[in-house]
């Protein structure tokens, strides 16, 4: 497999880590504002949060309002997730609903990237992301702990785990209890780089985690997350803080 994954010719794992901005507004009017707001951004992907959308229940619904994204957006690349209530979201969603849900999006032709959840089930996972691959769909396959971060060896087995069922890019966010679970989760990022089978993407959240999101590159992560408007996880930076930061880094 090749180490870089292409999503509308942003090109992960390659260059400096790329900025995904979330757009988590509740309403049309939110996110149009939200979307508005992002085209004076300097950002590589933008993550539609689709848990906080509070039509989300209405898989026609959230087709129009993907289109109306899709159009503001233009040929930023666009990742469609609905993070579970399970793994730190703003909703539930029961199973075969998620499931709809997702093949929805990505048979819409209108999102770039999808967000499958790891521990949706094994099947699940790999039905979902053989679907998007057939269309196209680049699909990110994560985890996200939000009470505390799992062995150095659990965590790469999570991220490999997600490569085998099928996922392009591997993806885990995890809350930190001290300095020594952020070198844990920075040692695993690094070994599963080595495999030289994709990019990954990992974060260690709130305060104490935070120099994973600036210097998670130097460790083989291939995107970060800033904030726009509003952060939707703990220890996100506003992104053109968290350009500059980058920029002077890479020397961008």
């Amino acid at each position: 497999m090749s180490q870089v994954v292409e999503v509308r010719g942003v090109r992960l794992g390659e260059g400096a880590p790329k900025i995904c901005v979330p757009l988590i507004g509740r309403t049309q009017e939110e996110l149009q504002e939200e979307a508005e707001l992002l085209r004076k951004i300097d950002l590589d992907l933008v993550e539609w949060r689709v848990d906080h959308y509070a039509a989300v229940d209405s898989v026609e619904a959230v087709l129009a309002e993907l289109g109306e994204l899709r159009e503001r957006l233009g040929e930023v690349p666009l990742l469609f997730t609905f993070r579970s209530a399970r793994e730190g979201g703003a909703r539930a969603l029961a199973a075969d609903d998620y499931i709809r849900l997702n093949r929805a999006a990505v048979a819409s032709g209108l999102v770039d990237a999808i967000d499958i959840e790891l521990f949706s089930g094994d099947d699940v996972v790999r039905e979902l992301a053989a679907e998007a691959r057939g269309r196209g769909v680049v699909t990110f396959v994560s985890n996200h702990d939000f009470d505390k971060t799992p062995p150095q060896e659990e965590l790469e087995a999570r991220l490999r785990r997600a490569r085998e069922l099928g996922g392009d890019v591997p993806k885990i966010a995890v809350m930190p209890r001290d300095p020594g679970d952020v070198l844990a989760l920075l040692t695993a990022t690094y070994r599963v780089s080595l495999d030289g089978t994709g990019p990954v993407i990992t974060m260690s959240m709130a305060e104490t985690g935070a120099v994973s999101r600036i210097a998670g590159g130097a460790f083989g992560s291939a995107l970060t997350f800033g904030a726009a408007k509003h952060a939707s996880a703990p220890g996100q930076l506003a992104a053109p803080q968290l350009r500059g930061i980058l920029n002077a880094l890479y020397g961008g």
